[in-house]
């Protein structure tokens, strides 16, 4: 009914006039996401989609009644049209193509050899995308430690590394930096101010998942002698769909190119503009997608025990999350007179100057738990947004920005798409894999003490 309304303008909703209650819905999401599973798996797993499109309808249905019908409707096109369609696209296309390469043969996952796959990952995150990155190593790592006893932590610290900390050099690496390029900033600017705080953290998480996996193993010791469920080859380490290569870098065009050919055609669609760039970025990467479906031979995905679970458990909870995110982020951009006022004077000093703590922090902390695409850009808005002052004069405020939306989108399963998708893929293959909270207490413990450090460095 809402998308056949008649076309209305696509005004952005007025956060000064919403309260606090508006937040309910999107907080109900992540409360789902976080207590549901813990207390009643078996509803979860068969109704998940039904609750996250419960609370979208909890926020659509008393907006119509407030905005009316059309602008309801107008909202709910934007935000399909002009973030969730692209958005899922892009992370569908990597899920896909990724996961038709097959690396034959049997890696032994010891803490040396676990520690290199988690340093490759994350160093070629940032060439073709946290997503891809990570769905194109998962089953890889899964299957060199699929004969230890405990091997979640694994997938947590390659959780951290490859499907977030990774992607912070080009904006092809994660959500936020691409939008900060299409905003204006140099394609190679997160690489040199990035480059030392991505170094730096990475490097610590590296020695401390290499003496925590130590442990582990030696505890695994009795366990291995007698488990190995991946059987060694004779001819050792191959990779087959070798295609889906070749695929990845077609992404990797598409998507830079749209960032870079402005040809200025668009349509109007109840208000939201859909630019021609977007459109030839989709349909290109919806048709290496198909490609990479028929092209790669079905003995590669039936090896990498390819479902399509973990991409369909994303479409649907974020979903619901770029729909009830709306009222959130439309009171955050109210500035003083949203019901977040607090946050704006958090992030300026006395002078009028910008706190680049507090920058780094609050984008960081709001990313952990809402999408850090847009969390990305209120923060970068809220700096005044001229992509010139960012990259001059306020390049550490745009250091703090974007390393907090990257960084931090590891702090929580929902930071960052491809967090979940690794979860629902270890899931499926056998690893029992922490809850929402288990995994922020990994997190917090391993991860905050680096942000402070960073905040010490670079910020103060």
């Amino acid at each position: 009914t809402l998308l056949a309304a008649s076309a209305a303008s696509a005004a952005e909703v007025d956060g000064a006039r919403l309260g606090f209650v508006w937040s309910v819905p999107f907080i109900g999401i992540l409360m789902s996401i976080a207590i549901l599973p813990l207390v009643t798996p078996q509803l979860w797993h068969h109704h998940f989609g039904k609750i996250t499109a419960a609370w979208a309808a909890a926020f659509i249905l008393p907006y119509a009644i407030l905005d009316g019908v059309g602008a309801t409707a107008a909202q709910v096109v934007h935000v399909m049209l002009g973030e969730y369609i692209p958005f899922i696209i892009l992370v569908g296309s990597l899920f896909v193509i990724a996961g038709g390469v097959h690396l034959r043969g049997n890696l032994h996952g010891s803490p040396k050899t676990n520690t290199i796959l988690l340093a490759a990952g994350t160093g070629i995150a940032s060439i073709t995308g946290t997503t891809g990155a990570a769905m194109l190593l998962v089953r890889a790592v899964i299957r060199a430690n699929d004969e230890r006893l405990h091997n979640a932590h694994v997938m947590v610290f390659f959780i951290f590394l490859v499907a977030n900390i990774g992607g912070s050099l080009t904006p092809l690496g994660d959500p936020p930096l691409f939008l900060g390029f299409l905003k204006g900033v140099g394609f190679f600017w997160p690489t040199v101010h990035m480059l030392l705080p991505m170094l730096l953290v990475s490097a610590i998480v590296l020695a401390v998942f290499y003496v925590i996996d130590s442990h582990f193993y030696r505890r695994d010791a009795a366990f291995r002698a007698r488990r190995d469920p991946t059987p060694d080859t004779p001819k050792g380490l191959s990779i087959e769909g070798g295609i889906n290569i070749w695929l990845l870098l077609g992404v990797m065009g598409a998507v830079l190119l749209s960032g870079i050919w402005k040809p200025g055609i668009a349509w109007n669609v109840m208000g939201t503009e859909v630019p021609l760039q977007g459109i030839v970025r989709d349909a290109v990467l919806s048709g290496l997608a198909w490609a990479s479906l028929k092209l790669t031979p079905p003995a590669c995905r039936a090896a990498n025990a390819f479902t399509w679970g973990p991409i369909l458990e994303v479409a649907k909870l974020f979903a619901g999350i770029f729909v009830t995110i709306v009222p959130v982020i439309a009171m955050l951009k109210a500035g003083e007179k949203g019901a977040f006022s607090a946050i704006v004077h958090l992030v300026t000093n006395p002078d009028g100057s910008p706190d680049d703590v507090a920058y780094f922090w609050l984008t960081g902390s709001l990313s952990s738990f809402l999408d850090n695409a847009p969390t990305y850009l209120v923060f970068f808005n809220m700096a005044g947004g001229d992509p010139a002052q960012l990259m001059g004069p306020m390049a550490t405020t745009l250091l703090a920005i974007s390393a907090g939306a990257v960084f931090m989108g590891a702090n929580t399963y929902i930071g960052n798409a491809p967090n979940f998708m690794v979860k629902a893929v270890a899931e499926e293959n056998g690893v029992k894999m922490p809850s929402f909270f288990g995994y922020m207490l990994w997190s917090c413990a391993i991860l905050l003490p680096c942000f402070l450090l960073v905040t010490v460095v670079f910020f103060r």
